[in-house]
């Protein structure tokens, strides 16, 4: 039995320096892309596209929603224990600093997340990888620097989009339902709206950007030899991006507000 732990031990030990090594590479390889003129640019462009511009509507809709039911509950109960300005704080708080950002990073675990990781698995399985290794193409440059590029900013684009919805768009959809006075929205919004607020969730998108390409790139990696491998590489991706997610997001916010 003691033997069995200090092995699971030991290989959970040997993965986590194998991904902080392959963590670093990334790094490295990142700084060194814009310095050289290579087809990994398209690939660049084209994971922009697919995470960032085809997520835009269900990231548009969970703003839109989330920031409407925010208004009516606070127009609600807010004004029953004289706290009506508090609404303000806690709409830019929720939808800037919280939930934003995460529910952003979850979208795109789910989309965008284990299409990195399957992919990737599907080139091990059918040796693509060894092909470029071969005619002396640094997979890590080509393949997974653009996508981790492609994700940081489709994060952040995200970000920005469901803040605007959440904190405008909201607003539109709120006049169906509980009229508010536009001037006094915009102006209590705008009063209580501080570039912290902002700063803090593009600050969080870059790092789930960063935590989902990374861990999705590594995982596709990991697969062997068998294409029954790859959905299993998948579903690890989609595991290992929501808790490190989560947990980066407490840790960030523990440190804003301890």
């Amino acid at each position: 039995m003691i033997d069995s732990i200090g092995k699971a031990v030991h290989t959970r030990i040997d993965s986590f320096l194998y991904g902080l090594g392959f963590f670093m590479n990334v790094l490295r390889e990142a700084v060194r892309f814009f310095r050289r003129r290579q087809v990994g640019f398209k690939v660049l462009v084209m994971q922009i596209l697919f995470t960032g511009f085809e997520a835009l509507r269900i990231n548009a809709v969970m703003s839109l929603g989330i920031g409407a039911a925010i208004i009516v509950i606070g127009t609600s109960l807010l004004p029953q224990f004289g706290q009506s300005q508090l609404l303000y704080t806690i709409l830019i708080i929720v939808i800037t600093r919280e939930l934003g950002p995460l529910l952003t990073a979850f979208v795109v675990i789910a989309r965008s997340g284990t299409a990195i990781a399957t992919e990737l698995g599907t080139m091990v399985v059918d040796h693509e990888i060894e092909a470029y290794v071969s005619v002396g193409v640094n997979p890590i440059s080509f393949l997974v620097v653009p996508r981790f590029l492609g994700m940081v900013v489709s994060l952040l684009i995200l970000t920005i989009y469901f803040n605007i919805f959440g904190l405008l768009g909201s607003f539109l959809v709120v006049q169906v339902v509980r009229p508010v006075g536009f001037q006094e929205y915009f102006r209590n919004l705008l009063t209580t709206l501080t570039v912290s607020d902002i700063l803090s969730g593009l600050g969080k998108a870059v790092v789930f950007g960063t935590i989902i390409s990374v861990v999705s790139s590594f995982q596709g990696f990991s697969v062997s030899r068998a294409s029954t491998e790859i959905p299993v590489a998948g579903i690890r991706a989609v595991g290992q991006s929501f808790m490190l997610c989560i947990l980066a997001d407490v840790v960030i916010t523990l440190m804003q507000y301890a």
